[in-house]
């Protein structure tokens, strides 16, 4: 079998079982497996063992434990709730001011978890009790629950990010520098649209009880440990005095001294979050092992170069090609996982558009906005079945809520396309 056989046989296959529901490691293993010993022969066992072993070996990998353990230990603490405590004081008086103060907790969670999912879930537990307290509409505010979770890979560290860092060869110091701007960017502007849509239909979300000035400010108190840590984190990063790998350590410490000292941390909790780190970090370990002999059956052949022609014959303006891309991403997205979706693009989507002069470190924080709007996507998009069963709502009534805030996204989206130094001012100041 010639390489450019293999490669679409591996990328049909992989895909093929994917859509039958086989689980992305076994997917991918099996289809890289049988491929690879059908193009190499015998010397396919080789060359599974050399691309593992290279793999492993990388040192860019090393951020990734660190920082899965930083999110469950702050997973252990109730510094997301404090957040959120703090923000439905301080916009108590405003119409929708629970539905915003649930994005702005989002946005500060998405700093521990890293991921969508687990942000809905966590900030959707302490937001959904005071959503019906005071009588807010369901779909409206799940719908901005589901939105908000889009923050959880852009605002750093994200672990999207790393493997997009990994997979890619991208600089990942500047990526979660470059997720800063568009991460609180947007936060702004679905918080915003949350209390615009409820001073226009108050009955959305109605204000809630008055605040004294004494308890908002009393509330500030609470978030100095979250504080503590981005500045730990992102400042150290910034200001060239620390690696990634090395920042994550000082933020692993800082953490596990706030959680000790300030949320009485026990000695269960710190097992259970090393438990899951463990078991997080062995579940991505073994489908990127997978992947990375995947990406060298794919890497053999020449399709990313004839694509490449393809396109450049084609006379398509580059941005147009961007949002061809960003939308087969986007399509991708409502039935696969974000690790799933780079698996498959990273490599033949990056050297297309990097050949095209745009820049990595751009692209990585496009990927990770479109991997994540995909997941809040209809009819199929993979966060939209988690909220239904947490929070015992019927597709239509998620639809209808997430609808006015994932026309916000895309338009987000477009922004950031059309003007990438939203990404890449920030990073441009560390040089």
């Amino acid at each position: 079998m010639d390489f450019n056989t293999a490669a679409i046989v591996c990328l049909g296959g992989m895909l093929f079982l994917l859509l039958m529901g086989v689980p992305i490691a076994y997917s991918i293993g099996f289809v890289s497996g049988l491929v690879g010993f059908l193009t190499f022969g015998d010397s396919a066992l080789d060359k599974v063992g050399w691309t593992t072993f290279s793999m492993l070996y990388k040192l860019s990998w090393t951020p990734l434990p660190i920082f899965t353990l930083l999110a469950c230990l702050m997973a252990q603490t109730s510094m997301g709730e404090d957040i959120f405590g703090a923000a439905r004081r301080w916009l108590s008086r405003v119409p929708g001011g629970l539905a915003a103060s649930t994005v702005v907790g989002e946005a500060v969670m998405a700093a521990a978890l890293g991921s969508s999912t687990a942000t809905i879930m966590a900030m959707g537990k302490v937001a959904e009790p005071e959503f019906k307290r005071n009588n807010y509409n369901r779909p409206y505010a799940i719908g901005a629950t589901l939105a908000g979770g889009v923050l959880g890979p852009l605002i750093p560290p994200s672990t999207i990010m790393i493997i997009f860092a990994v997979m890619a060869n991208a600089p990942l110091g500047e990526l979660f520098i470059a997720g800063v701007v568009p991460g609180v960017l947007l936060a702004v502007l679905l918080a915003g649209l949350a209390i615009f849509m409820a001073w226009r239909k108050p009955a959305l979300g109605p204000r809630a009880e008055g605040v004294s000035w004494r308890e908002r400010f009393s509330s500030l108190k609470r978030i100095w440990p979250m504080v503590l840590v981005m500045v730990a984190i992102l400042g150290s990063i910034y200001a060239g005095i620390a690696t990634p790998t090395e920042a994550g350590g000082v933020g692993c410490f800082v953490v596990l001294v706030l959680a000790v000292t300030v949320y009485h941390l026990r000695w269960k909790q710190l097992l259970a979050a090393i438990k899951e780190t463990a078991v997080l970090n062995a579940m991505i370990m073994f489908v990127m092992i997978s992947a990375n002999f995947f990406a060298y059956i794919v890497g053999s052949s020449d399709l990313t170069e004839k694509m490449t022609e393809f396109v450049a014959a084609g006379h398509i303006p580059n941005v147009a090609i961007v949002f061809i891309l960003m939308a087969v991403m986007i399509v991708l997205g409502c039935f696969m996982d974000g690790i799933t979706i780079m698996m498959l693009t990273v490599p033949f989507f990056v050297p297309l558009i990097t050949g095209m002069g745009y820049d990595l470190v751009w692209l990585g924080v496009l990927y990770t906005v479109n991997m994540e709007i995909g997941l809040i996507t209809p009819p199929m998009g993979l966060n939209l079945f988690v909220s239904k069963q947490m929070f015992n709502l019927n597709t239509g009534e998620l639809i209808r809520g997430v609808l006015p805030f994932l026309v916000l996204l895309f338009l987000f989206l477009i922004l950031l396309v059309l003007v990438p130094d939203l990404a890449l001012w920030l990073p441009s100041l560390m040089d």
